[in-house]
C-alpha cells in the first residue's frame, strides 16, 4: 500500500537517511520503550533504541509504513547529519517582541560576517525551520539547546527530527529549498565545539562606562575565543575581534580592554602572544574602519 508517507520515509531513505516511524499526527516514536520489549525481530539480542533501529532499508520502511501512516523521524547521528533547528516563540511565553529562531540565527550569521548558508531546508508545522547539514568527519557532535542563541538548538547524535511530509495538527512539514546538503560550515561547528571557558576568563571584570549588551559581548567573544579547538582558533580570534570592533567604534568599549581581553582569551586557548596580537590588531582595524559612525 502506498501513502505520502511512505513515500516521504523513502525519499528520505534515497538520501542516505535513517529513517523510523513516529506516531500518526505527532513527534514521538511510534517504536516501543525498553519495559515493553518483546526481545524480538530487531531485539532479540537486546532492546534496541529507536537511534538503532533507524534505517534505509526500503523493504522494512514499507513493511512499517503499511501498518499505520506514521508521521517520519530522521535520526541524524546515523545520517551523517547536523540540523539546525530555527523554532518560534512559544504562544503565551515571553515577550510579545521575541526573535524567532530564523531572526536570531541570521544576526548570528551576520556577526560571523558570514552568508545565511543554502542548504536544504524544511518549514516546521509550527512555523520554524530545519537547516540540514552533514556532519564534519571526526567530530562526534551531540544535540545543543540554546548554545547558539534563543530558539536554536541542533540535532546530531542522540537526537532526531521530523522529516518533511510529516503532519502534525493539520501542519505539515514541507521543504522549502531542495538544495543539495551542504557540509556543515566551519565558522558553525568551532562554535558547536567550542570548550568552555575557564572561570578565570568567565570572572572577567566588567569594563568601565560600558552598556550591559557591550559587557555581554565581550565575554561572550572571550569565552568562544578560550573554547576555540585547535584548527580554528585563529580564525574565530579574527571573528570576534571584528564583532567587538563595533563596540568600540561606538566608544561603548575601549580598544585596550578589548585587546587585553582577547590576548588573555587566545593565550587561554593555547596560542602565543605574538600569535594573537597582529591578528587582533589587523581585525580591530578592519572592523573599526567599517563601523565608523555606526551605532552599536
Amino acid at each position: 500500500m502506498s501513502s505520502p508517507f511512505l513515500t516521504a520515509a523513502l525519499d528520505a531513505a534515497v538520501r542516505g537517511w535513517h529513517v523510523f516511524p513516529l506516531r500518526p499526527g505527532d513527534k514521538r516514536p511510534a517504536l516501543h520503550g525498553e519495559t515493553t520489549c518483546p526481545r524480538t525481530g530487531d531485539c532479540t539480542a537486546g532492546h534496541r533504541k529507536w537511534e538503532d533501529r533507524a534505517t534505509t532499508d526500503p523493504d522494512r520502511i514499507r513493511r512499517a509504513w503499511s501498518v499505520r501512516p506514521f508521521n517520519v523521524g530522521v535520526a541524524t547521528g546515523p545520517s551523517g547529519l547536523l540540523v539546525v533547528d530555527l523554532d518560534m516563540p512559544k504562544s503565551g511565553k515571553g515577550s510579545a517582541d521575541t526573535p524567532s529562531g530564523v531572526t536570531t540565527f541570521r544576526a548570528l550569521c551576520e556577526r560571523a560576517g558570514q552568508p545565511v548558508p543554502t542548504t536544504y531546508r524544511t518549514r516546521t508545522a509550527s512555523g520554524g525551520v530545519h537547516l540540514y547539514f552533514t556532519a564534519p568527519d571526526g567530530d562526534r557532535l551531540s544535540n545543543t539547546a540554546g548554545k547558539l542563541g534563543q530558539l536554536i538548538d541542533t540535532r546530531a547524535w542522540g537526537g532526531y527530527v521530523v522529516g518533511a511530509g510529516s503532519v502534525i495538527a493539520g501542519d505539515g512539514y514541507t521543504i522549502t529549498d531542495p538544495s543539495p546538503v551542504a557540509p556543515l560550515p566551519e565558522w558553525l561547528c568551532a562554535l558547536l565545539t567550542a570548550r568552555q571557558a575557564s572561570r578565570a576568563l568567565t570572572a572577567l571584570p566588567a569594563p568601565r562606562n560600558a552598556s550591559r549588551y557591550a559587557t555581554a559581548a565581550l565575554r561572550a567573544e572571550v569565552a568562544n575565543v578560550a573554547g576555540a579547538p585547535e584548527g580554528v582558533r585563529n580564525w574565530t580570534l579574527t571573528r570576534a575581534a571584528r564583532a567587538l570592533g563595533r563596540f568600540v567604534a561606538s566608544g561603548d568599549l575601549s580598544r585596550a580592554e578589548v585587546e587585553d581581553a582577547l590576548n588573555s582569551a587566545g593565550s587561554a586557548a593555547g596560542l602565543r602572544t605574538s600569535e594573537c596580537t597582529p591578528v587582533i590588531t589587523s581585525a580591530l582595524n578592519w572592523s573599526i574602519t567599517h563601523n565608523q559612525g555606526r551605532a552599536a
